[in-house]
C-alpha cells in the first residue's frame, strides 16, 4: 500500500477538498508561497486514489500547450493530447499551480469544465470531451503576489469551492518543520521564531513573508552538518532578497536567533 504523502490539517481543508470532489465542484487554493497548497493536492490524491496530473502555468502556458495539437509522426499527422485532456480521459485530479500567470486563451479553455458541463472543448477536432467519473479541477493562486499584477477575474474565482492558506500557528509550523525533517525540537522551534519575527517586519519591504517551505530546507541544510546561521543564509535570506542592506537584516535576525 503507498504510504499518503504527510499533510497536516489545520483548518478542516482535507474534509472541504473531498466534498468539493463528490460534489463535482472546482477547488480554487488561495494563500501565500510554500504554505502546503501543493503538498495537500497531492496528499488528497493519494487519498481519493486518483491519479494527479500537475501543470505549472506561466506567462507562455498556452490553451494549445495543455488541450493537444496534431503533430508528425512517421510521415502521418497524428493528434497528441495535452496534460489537461489526459486528465479529462483518466478522471484524475488536473491542479493547475498559479493559474492567473496562465494567458488568458487557457482560463477560457477551463471554464467549461467549472460548471455543469464538466467538459472540454477540442477546437481543433470539432469535439466536446466529457470529463470522466472521478475528474477534479484544482486551481492555486497566491493574492498577495499577483496584487497590482496579474489577478483572477470575479466571475472565474465564482465558479470554484475556495479554501484559504495562511502561515500556520507557531506550535503547528514547529511540528510540521520537525514531521518533514527530523531535526531537533530546539532548532526547529528556532527556525519558526526567525521566521515569525520576519513575518512581523514590514519596514524589510520583502515581496514576500518567509515559507515553510524555506524553514523545511534550512532544516536539511542544518541536518547535513551545515551550521546553522550559513544554512539560514543560504536556504532562506537569499531566497528572500538581493538587497545588500535587505540581506544584512535578514542575517542580524538571524545572529540573534541562533
Amino acid at each position: 500500500m503507498t504510504e499518503l504523502p504527510w499533510y497536516k490539517e489545520i483548518r478542516s481543508e482535507c474534509s472541504l477538498f473531498e466534498a468539493a470532489h463528490r460534489a463535482k465542484v472546482p477547488i480554487l487554493l488561495k494563500g501565500p508561497t510554500g504554505v502546503g497548497k501543493t503538498r495537500l493536492v497531492e496528499h488528497m490524491a493519494a487519498r481519493l486514489k486518483r491519479p494527479l496530473i500537475t501543470i505549472a502555468c506561466h506567462d507562455d502556458t498556452s490553451a494549445v500547450d495543455l488541450v493537444g495539437r496534431y503533430l508528425l509522426q512517421g510521415g502521418d499527422t497524428v493528434w497528441v493530447d495535452g496534460p489537461v485532456t489526459r486528465a479529462v480521459r483518466q478522471g484524475a485530479i488536473l491542479y493547475l499551480d498559479e493559474i492567473a500567470e496562465a494567458r488568458s486563451d487557457v482560463i477560457v479553455v477551463i471554464h467549461p469544465l467549472t460548471d455543469h458541463r464538466r467538459q472540454l472543448f477540442l477546437e481543433r477536432r470539432n469535439e466536446a470531451l466529457d470529463a470522466a467519473e472521478g475528474f477534479s479541477l484544482v486551481v492555486s493562486y497566491n493574492p498577495e503576489y499577483q496584487r497590482g499584477l496579474k489577478e483572477l477575474k470575479p466571475s472565474t474565482k465564482q465558479r470554484f469551492v475556495s479554501l484559504d492558506f495562511h502561515y500556520p500557528e507557531p506550535d503547528v509550523e514547529e511540528k510540521i518543520v520537525l514531521e518533514e525533517t527530523g531535526i531537533s525540537a530546539s532548532n526547529a522551534r528556532k527556525l519558526v521564531a526567525l521566521a515569525g519575527k520576519l513575518r512581523s517586519l514590514d519596514t524589510l519591504g520583502l515581496v514576500e513573508a518567509p515559507s515553510v517551505r524555506l524553514l523545511i530546507n534550512c532544516a536539511k541544510l542544518m541536518l547535513q552538518g551545515v551550521p546553522a546561521r550559513r544554512a539560514c543564509h543560504a536556504g532562506l535570506a537569499l531566497p528572500l532578497s538581493d538587497d545588500p542592506d535587505i540581506l544584512q537584516a535578514i542575517d542580524d535576525l538571524i545572529g540573534l536567533v541562533f
